[in-house]
């Protein structure tokens, strides 16, 4: 059974009238969680979100409404769906709505419209979005468990092994004494952390929990009271734009949260918080949320990050957007730390690629980035094949590939900001541009290019008109750069094998 299936029938299990924390008095009665629809916000790359409602549709089913140009969409789900909505590509940030004013009339003036906001806390239907949460929380509880249980498993059978040498070695090796209750194992993913190995886990204090789910230590009663007892921290987050406001996004969120604290009796902790809030102001539309995600889920394949790291969810929309067939070459000539192809191999495994770059240091980080992604995939499947990906070092203007050998090209271009210049691309983008005609595939063939230098691509592909066919024009916002992905379609015009020197 899938991870996905598992946490689907922990939700069906679970009990949403079960709550740790007091909401309001009236409390709307709950119903079962296969029938609770609710309504999902997600932020998206700016430009992709056509790309993430079409996977939203595929995955679950759902259609989405679409805050074009904003980076938002919206779609309805029920809750026992949640754990599959974890597993979206495209989505930076997750929150559940808790209500959305489509036509919201703001005061004339600036403290009418701030009481105007804290007397909407008390009216708004936060059951269920709270619930939600708790659901969530508890999901990401289970996989966090999972994911230890895993390093702790590989690392005890490390352990096992080890011991298992030292006893067969007894009789030629003098024996040595070892302390196994102060050892560390390293965890497999990550060389900086370790993980205490199982006789660190015994020493610790124990509750025993007996066949009927009481606790030994604590009754259940107790137990329960000690939860209700506990008060959760909070933060309100406003995202604002507009400018028809006579009030800023702090004093929105100021105002808004106090009001939120004087309604749950929660406690207000700007990082280290339980619960965000969100409140999304775009001109006369209101959207009040809360978040699901603690951070952006493009944070998933990368753990040795460079100067421009491309984020994995926007590396996901490019490669979608050429549709990769199985058996398919993919490259990217250059790569940088290898989001692309990392991203690429994650969801495509049924095509080959490979990962290239002029730089040393580049090459190195995507080799221990592909590395930490195998362990990752040994520690999920007991018996890993390995994964169709290479890196390699070359120059992107003389690739060591044969002419009509590549099928698809996905690559994010150097900007000149920093890295590379204005003043070079002017040479670098004919040069790549003519090497990747060469090397891709004539009428099949197709490029996937992000570059924030549109002036000098739009010269170079201009002298490409025979080669090149320019079939659509995404723009994004990367780190505050107006950006253009562009879709390229090979030609057939053929270019002549490139002669040996040999």
């Amino acid at each position: 059974m899938s991870e996905i299936a598992k946490a689907a029938d922990e939700i069906s299990d679970m009990n949403l009238s079960d709550t740790s924390t007091p909401l309001d008095e009236n409390k709307e009665e709950l119903k079962n969680p296969n029938d609770i629809v609710i309504t999902i916000g997600a932020t998206i790359p700016t430009g992709f979100e056509l790309t993430a409602a079409d996977e939203v549709q595929e995955k679950l089913g759902s259609k989405s409404r679409i805050s074009k140009g904003r980076g938002k969409i919206y779609f309805e789900i029920p809750v026992i769906s949640l754990p599959k909505v974890h597993q979206l590509r495209s989505v930076d940030n997750l929150f559940v709505v808790v209500q959305e004013f489509k036509d919201y009339q703001f005061k004339a003036t600036k403290e009418e419209a701030l009481k105007d906001l804290e007397d909407l806390v008390k009216d708004l239907p936060w059951t269920n979005s709270l619930e939600v949460w708790k659901l969530n929380t508890n999901l990401k509880k289970r996989k966090t468990r999972r994911n230890k249980g895993n390093h702790q498993s590989h690392a005890k059978k490390e352990k096992l092994d080890k011991n298992k040498n030292q006893e067969g070695n007894e009789e030629l090796q003098k024996p040595v004494q070892n302390d196994f209750k102060s050892a560390e194992v390293p965890d497999p993913e990550n060389a900086d952390e370790i993980v205490p190995t199982d006789d660190d886990e015994q020493s610790e204090p124990r509750e025993e929990i007996t066949s009927n789910g009481d606790n030994r230590e604590e009754s259940g009663d107790g137990k329960k009271q000690e939860m209700e007892a506990e008060t959760l921290k909070f933060r309100v987050t406003c995202n604002r734009a507009g400018d028809n406001h006579n009030f800023k996004s702090d004093e929105a969120a100021r105002d808004f949260g106090g009001a939120v604290q004087d309604f749950f009796q929660w406690k207000a902790d700007m990082t280290n918080f339980d619960v965000e809030v969100l409140l999304n102001i775009h001109n006369n539309e209101v959207i009040v949320g809360i978040a699901l995600t603690e951070e952006s889920l493009h944070r998933r394949n990368i753990t040795h990050f460079g100067p421009t790291t491309l984020r994995s969810t926007l590396a996901y929309g490019m490669l979608r957007l050429c549709d990769p067939q199985p058996a398919d070459v993919i490259i990217d000539p250059m790569c940088g730390t290898g989001a692309i192809p990392i991203e690429g191999v994650t969801v495509w495994p049924n095509c080959y690629h490979i990962a290239g770059d002029n730089h040393s240091q580049a090459v190195k980080k995507t080799a221990n980035n592909i590395s930490s992604l195998l362990k990752q995939t040994e520690n999920k499947e007991s018996t890993s094949t390995g994964i169709p990906i290479d890196s390699i070092q070359w120059d992107s203007c003389n690739l060591p590939l044969r002419t009509g050998s590549v099928d698809v090209i996905v690559t994010d271009l150097p900007f000149g900001k920093r890295m590379g210049s204005k003043k070079k691309n002017w040479n670098l983008y004919p040069s790549s541009l003519m090497e990747m005609a060469r090397i891709c595939r004539p009428k099949t063939g197709r490029a996937v290019l992000l570059t924030e230098d549109r002036k000098c691509f739009a010269k170079a592909l201009s002298k490409m008109g025979h080669l090149w066919q320019k079939s659509h024009t995404i723009w994004v916002n990367v780190g505050g750069l107006c950006a253009a992905v562009y879709l390229l379609k090979r030609t057939s015009e053929i270019i002549e094998q490139r002669k040996s020197y040999w």
